[in-house]
Parts: C-alpha cells; structure tokens; sequence
C-alpha cells in the first residue's frame, strides 16, 4: 500500500463500498461481469485524487465519496470500450472484457456503467461535478478520435500531440481533482486551480506511458507497441523533427510498411535513442511534474499535501 493511500485508507474503504453499491444489478449475467471488472479494477489512482484534493481544499464529504466513484465508473467505461476499439485480449494480466464475453456485451457493460455515472450524480443534485466529469468525456473522445486520425496520416506535430494527450489521458486525472476540490470547497477559484495540477501530472504520467514503449535501464526491454500501432508519441516526433532527411524517411517507411516486423521496430527504436528523443521527452515530463507541484505550492503543508506530490512523483518514477 503507497503512502498516498495509508492517508486516506479509511476512506478508500468506504469509497470501495460505495462503488460496489453502484455497479450492482439485477441482471444476472451483468452482475456477473461487474463482480469480474471490481474483483480487477486497478490502483485506484484517480478515486486517490479525488479525495486527496477534497482534504486539501477543506475536508471530505457525502459529495466527495460520489464524486469519487462517478470517476471510477467513467473510467472503468472509457477501459471498457478501448478494449473494443483497440482489439485487446488482456487488462493488467487479467483477460478483457471483450476477450471473455465478446465485444457486444462489453459495448453494453461500458454504456451501463457510463449511466451509473450520470445517475449517481443527478439523484443526488451534483449538478456541477456532473458537469466536469462530463466534459472531460467529451474531450477523452476527442482525443481518442485525433489519434487515430493522425495515426493514419502520419502527421502529427508536437501542438497535436499534446493536444491529444491533453485530452486522452489528462483530462480525466484534472476533472478528478477539480470535482474533488469543489466537493470540499465550492469555490470555482481552487477547483481551477486543482484541475491544472491534475492536467500537468496527468500529461506527465502519459509521457512517461509512452517512454514505456522505448525502454530504458531501469524500465527494461522495450516493447514497440506504439510503433506497431502508429502512434507518434512524443520521442518519435522528436525524432522525425530533428533527424537527417534519409532517417527520417527510413523511419516513415517502417512505419507505413514494416512496423509490425521486430528487427525493423527494433531500427526505430535505436535512432529514436540516438536522436534524443528519449532525452527530450523525459525533460518534458519533468517540466510537468514540476508544474504540477507548483500549483498546489501554496496549500499549507500537510499528509494530503505530502500524499499528492508523492502520487505526482511516482507517475514519473514507476517502472510500469
């Protein structure tokens, strides 16, 4: 168990219990499926942002323990339909959804969840978390939708890419913190200012996502997944920007003709290294985290103070 989490242990249980509640239903083959999506659920890390940045900003509440497991269920969805859309046979070493009861149910499981969501926020009048939450679906679409556009065209420029990851990843961390914030506090002045921290880090764990694909000394082998899918992430754009003409135009041929042949990822991989890119994109990553933690710079010191910069530093620290 992280420290981040031993500051609020008691209430991640009580969270825990709300979100069982939640994705409970009569049907007997969902019910089946949801107890399979708890019993796998990950780390918990947004729910942990939620309630850390409700006790920085004044205290937990009925309304933060909601908002809590809002996030959980549009994130769980959002899972849910990626598996489809991206055609994967596992989540975290477990098999997915769409592997074990095919896509159609998935499809329906992520639309259920996506309406306990909405749900167990109008019933209980959270009008304005409903509506954070919300748009943060909305713009994890969008981002979704610009990648895979740009991967077919293969044009992606740094402003796009950030513009994705903004959107795909981050987006969903700062309305995290932000509904977090305005459970506890109702002020729009701080619920800004925790959804700026979550966005930076939330950009930074993305940057280090993507590092992933690359390896390193301390991540281990690399894995090229995001070559064989075409997704220019950030070292790769660094790369195609910086590197002479011929490189660049070996390393577009791969990826438009070769990218699912090992030795020719494995070509990418070393001129990305050799290029800077994997310099460059760590500086980045960095630089966010960095921005992260000045925003909650003015928050009087304390464990929910001290738990958020060590959740923001293990994102750029972990070694998956």
């Amino acid at each position: 168990m992280s420290p981040a989490s031993l500051t609020i242990e008691n209430e991640l249980r009580a969270f825990e219990t709300l979100f069982k509640d939640a994705v409970k239903s009569n049907v007997p083959l969902l019910d089946r499926i949801l107890k399979y999506i708890v019993k796998t659920k990950g780390k918990q890390l947004r729910p942990m942002f939620v309630l850390l940045s409700a006790r920085l900003c004044g205290g937990i509440n009925e309304s933060t323990y909601r908002a809590a497991s809002v996030v959980e269920l549009l994130h769980t969805a959002t899972l849910v339909h990626d598996d489809v859309v991206d055609e994967a046979g596992e989540r975290r070493g477990f098999f997915s959804l769409s592997a074990l009861w095919k896509n159609k149910a998935s499809v329906l499981v992520g639309d259920y969840l996506l309406a306990k969501g909405l749900l167990l926020s109008l019933q209980n009048r959270d009008f304005r978390i409903l509506e954070i939450l919300s748009d943060a679906v909305r713009q994890m679409s969008e981002g979704e939708l610009l990648q895979l556009e740009k991967a077919r065209l293969l044009n992606i420029t740094e402003e796009d890419y950030f513009t994705i990851i903004r959107n795909k990843t981050a987006s969903l961390l700062a309305s995290a913190c932000a509904a977090g914030a305005f459970s506890a506090s109702q002020s729009e002045e701080l619920t800004e200012k925790m959804r700026l921290f979550g966005e930076y880090a939330g950009i930074a764990f993305q940057i280090k996502d993507d590092l992933f694909d690359y390896g390193t000394a301390d991540i281990g082998k690399p894995t090229g997944n995001d070559i064989r899918e075409k997704k220019l992430t950030l070292p790769l754009i660094f790369t195609l920007k910086n590197a002479h003409p011929a490189v660049k135009k070996r390393i577009v041929y791969i990826l438009k003709n070769r990218n699912k042949n090992s030795k020719d990822i494995e070509e990418v991989i070393r001129e990305v290294i050799q290029c800077g890119g994997i310099d460059y994109a760590e500086k980045i990553m960095i630089s966010y985290k960095d921005r992260a933690l000045t925003m909650i710079d003015s928050f009087p010191d304390g464990p929910e103070k001290a738990s958020l910069t060590a959740l923001v530093t293990f994102t750029t620290e972990r070694k998956k």
